[in-house]
């Protein structure tokens, strides 16, 4: 199921950029970026924000809906409510689209989410209808698994779809990667350093367990001569000794 949202939200991304592509005015751009807040299955944005084509925007009378389309890949309700006197008003299914989007985030953070705090940053005015969201907009679309806890008055998360990443979480996040991968390649090289010494120690082992061998089979073999020159010397005593009595 996750591969399948994964595969859609490509999908989308792909229809968006192609469609920016093709357009050339500030207007048709800003009209896309309406119509991509307002999708109700896109919720990646980061990779519109690098399309060419809406640096357009820049400097322009619509340079708020590139504002917009930055506060969708990163923001808040909470975040644009902040900052809503140099933003575009929201459509009804905007605002659903960031109520959305502030549930992820804040599953980012912690898997229990009390409902004050929930009503709080969504701008719900009671339980009821903070679970209906939770369950019809979050649940149902796929973005968030849980289990409504009516008792502690919280929502317990098991799953939620992961938001773009910020500049600077990207940045620290290569930086992490960086430093397990270097930390893998130096476990690596004392791994197969290990495993060097094992087969040197075993060829060692081997050619002392073959001298050991060789060593038996000559004490074997000077055992074996020992005693067949024994009783050579028995046999032939007693041959000597019959002899002399047929005298």
């Amino acid at each position: 199921m996750a591969m399948d949202a994964e595969r859609r939200q490509a999908e989308l991304i792909g229809q968006f950029s192609a469609q920016a592509a093709a357009l050339s005015s500030a207007p048709q751009l800003a009209a896309l970026v309406l119509e991509a807040t307002s999708h109700p299955a896109l919720f990646a944005f980061s990779e519109l924000l690098t399309l060419p084509a809406l640096s357009k925007l820049a400097g322009t009378q619509y340079a708020s809906s590139l504002d917009l389309l930055r506060l969708f890949a990163y923001g808040t309700l909470k975040d644009y409510k902040s900052n809503s006197g140099s933003l575009p008003a929201l459509l009804p299914d905007q605002v659903r689209k960031l109520k959305q989007l502030s549930v992820l985030t804040l599953a980012e953070s912690t898997k229990i989410l009390p409902y004050d705090q929930l009503m709080q940053e969504l701008d719900v005015s009671n339980v009821r209808e903070l679970e209906d969201f939770l369950i019809n907009e979050c649940m149902y679309s796929g973005i968030v698994r849980g289990k409504l806890d009516q008792l502690r008055r919280c929502f317990e998360v098991q799953f939620a779809a992961g938001r773009d990443l910020t500049p600077d979480q990207l940045t620290n996040m290569i930086d992490t990667l960086s430093d397990w991968l270097g930390t893998s390649d130096s476990l690596l090289h004392q791994i197969q350093e290990k495993i060097k010494w094992a087969d040197t120690m075993s060829e060692v082992n081997k050619k002392h367990q073959k001298e050991f061998e060789d060593r038996v089979e000559e004490a074997k073999k000077s055992i074996k001569l020992n005693n067949l020159s024994r009783q050579t010397s028995t046999y032939g005593g007693m041959t000597t000794f019959s002899l002399n009595l047929e005298e």
